[in-house]
């Protein structure tokens, strides 16, 4: 057998140095401890190359005129939203992609989900996605959909929600809610979390003070939203998915792109 047959049926190339290189991997290969430990300062390593220079960024996110807390209803409804696990079948992320744009209209963009504690971006999509549900359908449309989905949607696999009809709510804890929200950031005011009682059931009675309500949340949406006397957790939850979407303006939107 000729040096260049041994050379070729050598894995390694015949190259003492990668013979060497492969060796030493193998202790790593062989020994879990060791794996683990250069494995996390890898993991280590490169989370921190991604996450360090965003200290050093004025802002992370770009601010968008019209985006606004959410009001007392509002946020009930989107509290409602993650009890009940909407979450889990539907997104609330619009990919910058031609048929997802298409489909749901403008991607999503950062500064709609800046006073989302947490985010309601999703992982799969068993329904459509609501980012931009908001005004897509009529209040009517919705109470059916939640009292028997498939009166509206055939096709539908989504359970039935028509307790939340029959489910009163009071704005008891709502104030104490903003509180906790604005300790992580929410710019809820004291004069919001003051008028947060009465703007809660405002939002569902055109004879209040709506002006002191829209003054504090512009455009938010006064009306029965279930059409039942009493204030339900339908409302609530109406309230929050008729406002998804609504609060930017995407005619006379421009992106900034300065620093990028």
């Amino acid at each position: 057998m000729t040096t260049d047959t041994i050379a070729s049926a050598d894995p390694n190339g015949g190259k003492p140095g990668n013979r060497r290189l492969l060796d030493r991997h193998k202790i790593l290969e062989k020994n879990a401890t060791l794996l683990l430990v250069f494995s996390f300062l890898v993991v280590t390593i490169g989370g921190i190359i991604e996450i360090a220079p965003l200290f050093w960024l004025e802002n992370t996110i770009e601010e968008v005129e019209g985006v606004r807390p959410y009001s007392p209803l509002e946020l009930q409804g989107r509290e409602i939203y993650i009890r009940e696990g909407c979450y889990v079948c539907h997104s609330q992320m619009i990919r910058p992609m031609r048929d997802e744009v298409e489909r749901y209209g403008h991607y999503s963009l950062a500064a709609e989900s800046m006073y989302d504690h947490p985010f309601q971006w999703g992982s799969k999509r068993t329904g459509p996605d609501l980012a931009r549900v908001g005004g897509r359908y009529s209040d009517e449309w919705h109470v059916d959909h939640f009292i028997n989905p498939r009166s509206v949607v055939p096709e539908s696999i989504m359970p039935n929600y028509d307790y939340l009809l029959r489910t009163p709510i009071e704005p008891e804890h709502i104030a104490d809610l903003m509180r906790t929200h604005a300790i992580v950031g929410v710019p809820y005011t004291d004069e919001m979390i003051e008028a947060a009682s009465t703007d809660f059931r405002v939002q569902v009675d055109p004879f209040g003070d709506v002006d002191g309500l829209l003054e504090r949340y512009p455009g938010a949406q006064v009306r029965n939203f279930d059409g039942q006397p009493a204030l339900t957790e339908m409302d609530a939850l109406i309230a929050y998915l008729q406002m998804l979407g609504t609060t930017v303006d995407f005619s006379t939107f421009i992106a900034d792109t300065a620093g990028r």
